[in-house]
């Protein structure tokens, strides 16, 4: 399942130290849609979340799906500091 909230896709920009404007570049989804996304304006096509999600997890970001403690972003082990 591609589906990712808003708090998971801010926590995955903080992982990385990305800014709106970074991953707006790397996933080609306007700065608007972006910002209603995650500020729960709005809730974006399944296309935009695709996006958004395949730019987070090339960057090296995993989601890890609600399981009893609810849903998640960490960073690969090979993006690891």
């Amino acid at each position: 399942m591609d589906t990712i909230s808003a708090a998971q896709v801010r926590a995955a920009r903080g992982l990385l130290n990305w800014s709106r404007d970074e991953l707006v570049t790397v996933s080609g989804v306007p700065k608007s849609t972006l910002v209603r996304f995650e500020d729960g304006a709005t809730a974006p096509r399944a296309s935009t979340i695709t996006a958004i999600r395949k730019a987070l997890e090339a960057a090296g970001v995993e989601f890890i799906p609600q399981n009893g403690g609810g849903p998640g972003v960490r960073l690969a082990s090979a993006h690891q500091e």
